[in-house]
């Protein structure tokens, strides 16, 4: 069941646009729209921009206003008042590294939906408690990977999740094969080396080869 009828765009509905979600790290305004469109032509639209640069908030914006079709959302949303900030520069989705029971509730009272990050048990126990069902799997390679999700799928069958961190495409099958797991997050979409080149097609391809690769397993 969904945590609330309030939210307009529901966590299984972000879940189920596409198997990658790309977690990005935008240090400079001007390459926002340039990097959402080469991903959105290399075949993925939903958009996690991360919190870790001063301009973050600013990046969402500009993605939001300039593509109206782009699904984008806020990673690295750490506390009630970050959520606000993030609703407020328009992002469509919230995501959290890890959880406490203020965000969880200030989410719940919001029209945005919080996919709330987990890295234990009792965490994940904490986050159904407060009506959620779908989870970030986070840091997912250094907390035991695909074999850590695989067995919580045991006590919770009814969990999703969407593990991030040290993923990537040779990896990426491990997760999406898992009938817990609807997508996965991964930075390897858009290098550094692209972004400071301005090689908008060199992400587009990338894009294209792991959006194919992906299909095996989904």
């Amino acid at each position: 069941m969904t945590v609330t009828t309030n939210w307009q765009t529901q966590p299984q509905e972000i879940f189920a646009m596409g198997p990658i979600v790309p977690v990005l790290v935008i240090e400079n305004i001007e390459d926002a729209v340039p990097i959402a469109n080469a991903l959105i032509a290399g075949g993925i639209n939903v958009l996690e921009v991360t919190l870790r640069t001063d301009n973050a908030l600013q990046v969402i914006s500009e993605i939001a206003s300039k593509i109206p079709s782009a699904m984008v959302g806020a990673g690295t949303v750490t506390n009630p008042e970050t959520f606000q900030q993030v609703v407020d520069a328009g992002a469509k989705f919230a995501i959290s590294p890890g959880l406490t029971k203020e965000l969880l509730e200030a989410a719940k009272a919001s029209t945005v939906p919080l996919i709330p990050g987990i890295a234990s048990i009792s965490e994940l126990m904490t986050g159904i408690d407060c009506g959620y069902d779908h989870f970030k799997f986070f840091p997912a390679e250094a907390i035991g990977g695909a074999k850590a999700i695989k067995s919580i799928s045991g006590p919770f069958p009814n969990i999703t999740f969407c593990p991030t961190g040290g993923i990537n495409q040779d990896n990426m099958g491990n997760y999406l094969s898992l009938k817990n797991v609807a997508c996965i997050g991964g930075s390897w979409l858009v290098p550094d080396d692209a972004v400071a080149n301005k090689d908008w097609h060199r992400i587009t391809e990338i894009t294209k080869a792991a959006v194919e690769a992906s299909k095996q397993f989904v």
